[in-house]
């Protein structure tokens, strides 16, 4: 077989001038080197970290395209406040996309066996027509498993197992997760139904709501009623759930959960503490669908804790046997647990067009994208 030579990439650059450009570059393809693979991507998501490394701080209502169909370009206005988080990124352009599936075309020494293997591959700079890395990199996708289905069997999957881990590790027996109808939400519940953990899930939506109940859900939390507060108190009373996810970030929800979290164990508490009860309450933030400062009340006592969450850096914190032992358990649940579902499907080109990034960059429920960079 004649190896490529090159291919396109997708490329984000943040100028010094205060604008975003996008485009696809012609890049030349590395021959894969000891123990390392040439993968044809076939399939690559839009997740929302990916959204935030593709758009960086740019305000993509001032998007505007430019060169020619193949060959799209789209600029976007950067406000000036924003740039300072900008600065180590600076005038380098920089290749975009997290994971995805494909099919080995060539292997150097060491990696032979997996030539011609369908794999699921994570690393960066997916959004391409080819992608050389490491073989451990790959995970090979079991018979009958497409591209398309293991394109997603890094990021939603890892981060879902990931806070249930998490969980288990820091003594907790249940937890309450935020944007809960998302692709990510609905997998973290066929998770905790298969293994049997109570999940608070918090929606924004009667019709989230009903996603979720459908699928087998039990615990669901509607934020936009008016009786937020009290089911949410209901629901972390009845479960014991002291420990959440929150996608949100923005706003006042990860206070309001702490202390939803303390009126549900004082209803059970023996005796008054002006400290707040001792029982450690603990919202990781993981995502930023809202930008804005996230408020605390203050109204959970002293045994608590607000902090961020990510999916590599709590893979290398429990080493790689661990981490091993949960991208076994994605393989052999492809098709069920960790199935992901997509509502649109772009080339590299297409992804590009104004349209499409209108639609991703809303990062509505249940509207996934995927990318198949070969058309």
């Amino acid at each position: 077989m004649t190896l490529p030579t090159s291919g396109l990439q997708l490329r984000s650059l943040v100028k010094s001038s205060g604008e975003l450009e996008l485009s696809l570059a012609e890049v030349a393809v590395q021959a894969p080197g000891p123990s390392e693979v040439l993968v044809r991507i076939e399939a690559t998501p839009i997740n929302p970290s990916d959204i935030g490394l593709l758009f960086g701080a740019a305000d993509m209502s001032t998007a505007k395209a430019s060169g020619t169909d193949e060959r799209p370009i789209v600029t976007a206005s950067i406000p000036a406040p924003l740039m300072r988080a900008m600065a180590g990124r600076l005038d380098e352009s920089m290749p975009v996309g997290n994971e995805a599936g494909g099919t080995v075309i060539a292997a150097g020494a060491g990696a032979e066996a997996l030539v011609g293997k369908r794999v699921g591959i994570i690393g960066g700079a997916m959004y391409a027509h080819y992608r050389t890395l490491a073989a451990r990199d790959c995970l090979v996708l079991p018979e009958g498993v497409s591209a398309e289905e293991g394109a997603s069997c890094f990021v939603n999957p890892l981060t879902a197992l990931g806070m249930t881990e998490t969980m288990r590790r820091e003594g907790h027996k249940a937890l309450v997760h935020t944007a809960a109808a998302s692709n990510l939400g609905q997998m973290l519940n066929r998770i905790c139904i298969k293994d049997g953990i109570a999940l608070v899930n918090i929606v924004r939506s009667p019709e989230q709501a009903k996603l979720l109940s459908d699928i087998g859900a039990k615990h669901i939390v509607d934020s936009s009623a008016p009786d937020f507060m009290e089911k949410l108190v209901d629901a972390l009373a009845e479960t014991g759930a002291t420990i959440a996810f929150d996608a949100i970030g923005g706003g006042k929800l990860a206070g309001q959960i702490l202390t939803a979290m303390e009126a549900a164990v004082n209803r059970t508490a023996k005796e008054y503490s002006r400290y707040g009860s001792t029982v450690h309450k603990q919202v990781y933030i993981y995502g930023g669908l809202d930008m804005r400062p996230t408020e605390l009340n203050r109204g959970f006592g002293m045994a608590w804790g607000l902090g961020g969450w990510l999916l590599f850096p709590f893979l290398q914190k429990i080493g790689a046997a661990d981490a091993q032992k949960l991208r076994d358990r994605v393989a052999s649940e492809l098709k069920t647990t960790f199935a992901s579902h997509y509502t649109s499907r772009v080339t590299l080109a297409e992804a590009l067009s104004l349209p499409a990034i209108a639609a991703y960059n809303k990062r509505a429920t249940g509207e996934k994208y995927l990318v198949t960079p070969h058309g």
